[in-house]
């Protein structure tokens, strides 16, 4: 038998060792410039891949956010008003924020449904119904 220290060095010796910078994920800024009425986002595509979404549900979102149309040309994002920068941060802080909430309670949801089947499934003699769930309507 092994005595402590042993089984202790052999678990340091198996454990993965985890890479990383150790730094605090930052929402990225926008950079962008005016021509002429209108504004011109240049990280745009950067931002979205940092964030891991979709490069166009992105774009629907801050267009609906800022209420203004928007087309890509090349590397950037052209918008059809004049947005500074200090307005757009905050909205994709909104949908850093929004995504992440929504992931959570998505996977508290389907732990709540998959408690629930274990919980249906437990009780073999009883019959369980939900009151959400609409009884049948039988014509006789």
């Amino acid at each position: 038998m092994e005595s402590y220290e042993e089984l202790l060095n052999r678990a340091y010796k198996d454990v993965k060792i985890i890479e990383g910078t150790g730094e605090r994920f930052e929402i990225p800024k926008v950079e962008g410039m005016f021509i002429g009425k209108k504004t011109a986002l240049t990280n745009f595509f950067q931002i979205a891949s940092k964030l891991r979404r979709d490069k166009d549900h992105f774009l629907k979102f801050l267009t609906k956010e800022l209420a203004a149309k928007a087309t890509i040309e090349g590397d950037r994002v052209i918008l059809n008003m004049k947005v500074s920068s200090k307005k757009i941060n905050p909205k994709i802080a909104v949908i850093m924020v929004t995504a992440v909430i929504d992931e959570e309670l998505a996977k508290r949801a389907l732990q709540l449904v998959l408690l629930r089947q274990i919980i249906l499934q437990s009780c073999e003699g009883y019959v369980i119904q939900p009151s959400w769930k609409k009884k049948p309507y039988f014509s006789g």
